[in-house]
C-alpha cells in the first residue's frame, strides 16, 4: 500500500506517530519490530545526514552483524560463549591461571575491557576481576537458571557475553567479574 503525499499535506498527529498494533499496518507482524526511520530538522539536506546505523569510515557496527558472520570471525567456542551466551568449563579456559601483566579485550570487537592489576585467584576456575575499565562493560539481569537470578555481563561495544558478576570480590570494590576466556584476548605490556 502507498501513499501519496505533497508538501502541505495536512496529516494528523497520530496518523504520523501512532501506530496501534491492531492497526492493519501491523497486521502481519506478529512480534515487535524496529522500524527504521529518521528525522530531519528544516533546512538539513538528505546528504548531509547519516542513518544512526552507519559509522564513520573504519568502523564496524557490531550489534548488526548476523551470525554467520560471527561464525566466520570466531572460533566455534568463542561463538558459543560470546554470541550464544555459553559457558566454558571451569580450569579449562587459556587464562584462567595467567599472570601475565596485561590488557584484556573483547575477543569480538577488541574493546579493552580489563587490566591484569585486577585480575586475582577466585578459585572458581575462571578468570576474575574486581573492576573492568570504564564503562566498557555493562551487567543485566539474567534469570536464565530458575531460583538462581544472577548478573550477566557484556561488551557494552558489541553485547558479546563475557560471563556474571558476583558481590564476593575483595577489596576495593567487592565485586567478581567472573570472566570466560574464550570471550578475551590479551594484550600483553
Amino acid at each position: 500500500m502507498a501513499i501519496s503525499l505533497s508538501i502541505g499535506t495536512y496529516i494528523p498527529w497520530k496518523t504520523q506517530f501512532c501506530f496501534s498494533p491492531k492497526s492493519k499496518a501491523f497486521g502481519i507482524l506478529n512480534k515487535p519490530r524496529k522500524v527504521p526511520f529518521s528525522v530531519r530538522s528544516m533546512g538539513s539536506s538528505a546528504s548531509s545526514q547519516r542513518p544512526d546505523n552507519v559509522k564513520a569510515a573504519g568502523a564496524v557496527d557490531y550489534t548488526s552483524l548476523s551470525d554467520e558472520e560471527w561464525k566466520k570471525k570466531l572460533t566455534p567456542e568463542q561463538f558459543y560463549v560470546t554470541r550464544q551466551k555459553g559457558t566454558e568449563r571451569a580450569f579449562t579456559g587459556e587464562y584462567w591461571n595467567t599472570k601475565t601483566p596485561g590488557t584484556y579485550h573483547c575477543i569480538c570487537c577488541d574493546t579493552p575491557l580489563f587490566e591484569s592489576s585486577t585480575k586475582f585467584d577466585s578459585g572458581t576456575g575462571w578468570p576474575s576481576y574486581y573492576q573492568p575499565i570504564g564503562k566498557n562493560v555493562k551487567s543485566k539481569l539474567d534469570r536464565s537458571i530458575i531460583f538462581m537470578p544472577r548478573e550477566e555481563v557484556v561488551c557494552d561495544a558489541c553485547g558479546a557475553h563475557l560471563g556474571h558478576v558476583f558481590d564476593d570480590g575483595p577489596p576495593p570494590t567487592g565485586k567478581r567479574y567472573c570472566i570466560n576466556s574464550a570471550s578475551l584476548k590479551l594484550k600483553p605490556k
